[in-house]
């Protein structure tokens, strides 16, 4: 599985990251909870909160954003995309 995080802010593309995870041992659902863990720890941010519309956007669609309302923190983006680009066969 790939993941692509995005810093977006004014439309525009402040900095990514793209995580690997191919480890079969682990569920889907765990690589996805790691990925955004990886991705936030490179990205120097932290951890945004799983909301339930982030829940079921990432569940019909392999993607989701997080902003303000999810984090803790302010952040100095608009939005973290978190997409995956790539999913394990």
């Amino acid at each position: 599985m790939r993941i692509w995080c995005k810093l977006i802010q004014k439309n525009r593309l402040l900095q990514d990251v793209v995580i690997e995870q191919y480890d079969t041992s682990k569920s889907r659902t765990q690589k996805v909870y790691d990925s955004l863990e990886e991705a936030c720890y490179a990205l120097n941010l932290e951890k945004p909160m799983w909301l339930d519309v982030n829940k079921r956007e990432f569940i019909r669609h392999a993607r989701t954003r997080f902003t303000q309302d999810n984090f803790i923190e302010s952040i100095e983006f608009d939005y973290l995309d978190f997409h995956v680009i790539e999913e394990d066969y």
